[in-house]
């Protein structure tokens, strides 16, 4: 069984009651990706920046994860900007930069068109 992964790889910056982080690995592709890999093969159909570190590419190779589908684009990563109060229920997003996502149209392999399962994150269909 394997599993086709598209949608965002991006950097998040959050902050929380219990602290904040700045632009970390994130996106509904990265945190899918990585949880199906432990129950599945996974390939990631996504686009990034010129910004875009291989320490992560790298890292969800190291998880298994097929990275063919993980386009680099001139410009800069998808960045998404949110804090959580008392409720981590509740989020509020305080800046999103598109950059590169605005103009992605996913290309999908043969080896992708073949998986028997897809997970469509939160990108324009």
């Amino acid at each position: 069984m394997g599993i086709l992964v598209v949608g965002t790889v991006a950097f998040d910056s959050v902050k929380t009651p219990s602290g904040t982080r700045t632009d970390v690995l994130g996106g509904t592709a990265t945190y899918f990706s990585v949880a199906a890999s432990y129950f599945s093969d996974v390939s990631i159909v996504a686009v990034v920046g010129e910004d875009f570190p291989e320490e992560h590419i790298a890292f969800l190779q190291r998880k298994g994860i097929d990275t063919s589908g993980l386009e680099r684009h001139k410009g800069n990563t998808f960045r998404w900007k949110g804090e959580y109060g008392s409720d981590l229920n509740i989020c509020t997003t305080l800046d999103t930069q598109l950059n590169v996502l605005a103009d992605f149209s996913p290309k999908l392999l043969s080896t992708h068109r073949a998986q028997e399962y897809i997970f469509l994150g939160n990108i324009d269909p």
